[in-house]
């Protein structure tokens, strides 16, 4: 039996691919290019082109393939963007979900595990922000990501497809070996645009606003290695696989790091100054955003293995710095 990575040519699908043919699985990776990159495709892995939306292609894929489970990555993601364009998202973002589980329950699927976000949360009540939290996106990415779990909640509940749904915080890091890593057009990644600065790509990064309610002022994030998002894949498909019940889990290092603390361990792994020039604060921009993943250890036996922020950094500067256009495609 194999599993189909929807979005598998993508930044975190690519890595989650790649953790899964380690782990020994039967991958095949559907993807229609609009934002994955066709050199992140290992050219081992069965690879159709197609766009989720498509139920006709989706059903073909399952009718060729024995498929166990599913992996959906294939969402857009830029927060800012979906404030201006809200039908893109919820076209690709929610429609895609109902194609795929009518695909799916039509072809006798009942295995998904669902990337999700913290945007769901919106303005968190309290830190670190539990699973059962209120949630209350700002945004229509939040919204999209809010309504696709929505929408597993009731299809699992009335036609028995369980899911997983992994609510990452912020997503970092590259392969270890340089290999593949995050190539976004355009970028909005905090610790790839600072790290654009020593790459001579920009000429200073914008830290907007500094007159938050944190010890140095600016937004505190948790930043968790996109292998370890990878291996909390692997954790959800065992555990669907163990006949666990459908859950949602969020993914963080349970660490928060300000916007000047990732400036100042960019430094020090890149060994150069960065320059900072200050801007206002962004519509939207919660104070603190930080996991409590403390359900994913207990119930899917995870633990992140990248602890250290500039451990994180140095993977994402191998990579940009021996990939300097990205994938170049």
């Amino acid at each position: 039996m194999a599993v189909l990575v929807c979005g598998g040519a993508g930044y975190i699908g690519s890595h989650t691919v790649r953790q899964l043919l380690k782990a020994g699985e039967e991958v095949i990776i559907a993807d229609n290019l609009s934002k994955g990159h066709r050199a992140a495709i290992n050219p081992d892995v069965k690879f159709y082109e197609c766009d989720i939306r498509d139920k006709g292609a989706l059903k073909k894929i399952f009718a060729e393939n024995k498929i166990e489970a599913v992996f959906h990555f294939a969402a857009y993601i830029e927060a800012g963007e979906s404030v201006e364009l809200p039908l893109k998202y919820f076209n690709n973002n929610v429609y895609g979900m109902q194609i795929l589980l009518e695909a799916m329950t039509e072809c006798g699927i009942d295995k998904i595990i669902f990337s999700s976000t913290a945007a769901v949360y919106g303005e968190p009540e309290k830190i670190p922000i539990a699973e059962d939290d209120a949630t209350f996106p700002v945004n229509p990415y939040g919204d999209s990501k809010l309504i696709m779990e929505i929408m597993m909640r009731r299809v699992s509940a009335a036609q028995g497809v369980r899911f997983v749904s992994l609510r990452y915080f912020n997503a970092s890091g590259a392969s270890e070996d340089g290999s593949i890593g995050e190539d976004h057009h355009p970028e909005t990644h905090l610790i790839p645009l600072v790290l654009q600065v020593p790459l001579g790509k920009r000429d200073h990064i914008t830290i907007f606003g500094n007159d938050y309610p944190t010890p140095d002022g600016t937004c505190i994030r948790d930043y968790i290695h996109v292998l370890d998002l990878a291996d909390a894949h692997i954790c959800a498909l065992n555990y669907l696989r163990g006949g666990g019940a459908s859950n949602f889990f969020n993914l963080g290092s349970g660490q928060g790091f300000s916007v000047k603390e990732i400036i100042d361990a960019a430094e020090k792994v890149t060994g150069q100054k960065i320059k900072k020039e200050l801007g206002a604060r962004r519509a939207g921009d919660p104070a603190r955003l930080i996991a409590s993943s403390d359900k994913a250890r207990k119930i899917l036996k995870w633990a992140p293995q990248f602890d250290d922020i500039e451990k994180i950094i140095s993977t994402a500067w191998n990579w940009h710095t021996s990939h300097p256009n990205g994938y170049g495609d």
